[in-house]
């Protein structure tokens, strides 16, 4: 498999609700050619794991240029679909943003994770603003080409972790994805929600494969596919665990 059309339509076609795909994020071509070789049909790419790894704290603060470089070196690391953590696109206006997509299609990427919060600042885009933003998206790709995958990701449940129920801001996130389908999204990310009965809410309701991260509740592959989803995956868990196996690897090294 070695087209890039070809890895993006095989990536989409991964995406069956009840019978979710596993996305054990990355962060260096390293990870990306250990888990293909145990058998992962394709990779992603965490924006905490690969902003942590070089130094940097998330939110966009580890340079676009470093984020690109380490892409190619993990599209030419493996012959499979790669997806991309791309946060708010590193620019706030609809043509910044599409110039960058642009850019990160050039290094052989066939999707990335898109979200409507806003990046070093409060809240979210209104809804119309990321509509222009999703749309620009689109229109890079479609301009490349390539049937690139836009997984929209929803921030509602991240920066409402504290204090708000998750239960109000569902009909919100439905509305969201209402907006985000017809602006040219493929997929549905709703990280930060973890109550079963919510998520299925939202995989009924929604017209996109919808992906969760597995955190707190979400335990289990086989569980969140009863709800209806199409897409799991980790976040920043892999390299958290990672970084903890390092150094209690080198405790027990210490202590020999």
């Amino acid at each position: 498999m070695t087209n890039q059309a070809q890895k993006a339509k095989a990536f989409r076609a991964l995406h069956k609700p009840g019978t979710p795909f596993v996305l054990y994020n990355i962060w260096d071509a390293g990870g990306a050619k250990a888990l293909v070789e145990a058998g992962a049909p394709a990779v992603a790419t965490g924006s905490w794991s690969m902003a942590a790894a070089h130094g940097f704290e998330d939110g966009e603060a580890i340079p676009l240029d470093l984020v690109l470089t380490l892409v190619e070196r993990i599209t030419a690391a493996v012959d499979c679909p790669v997806t991309v953590d791309f946060e708010g696109g590193y620019a706030q206006s609809p043509d910044d943003i599409a110039a960058n997509v642009r850019r990160l299609i050039d290094c052989g990427a066939i999707g990335l994770n898109f979200e409507d919060q806003i990046v070093g600042g409060e809240g979210l885009h209104p809804v119309e603003d990321q509509v222009a933003r999703l749309r620009a998206v689109r229109k890079a790709a479609d301009d490349a080409g390539l049937p690139f995958f836009i997984n929209a990701r929803t921030d509602l449940f991240l920066k409402n972790e504290a204090g708000v129920q998750h239960a109000l801001l569902v009909e919100e996130a439905i509305a969201r994805q209402n907006s985000y389908a017809e602006a040219g999204a493929d997929g549905y990310f709703i990280p930060g929600l973890t109550d079963p009965t919510l998520i299925s809410r939202i995989c009924e309701a929604s017209t996109l494969p919808v992906n969760v991260m597995m955190m707190g509740e979400l335990s289990s592959v086989s569980k969140v596919a009863s709800l209806g989803v199409a897409r799991a995956s980790y976040g920043p868990g892999p390299y958290i665990m990672a970084m903890k196996d390092l150094v209690a690897a080198q405790s027990e090294a210490l202590a020999s």
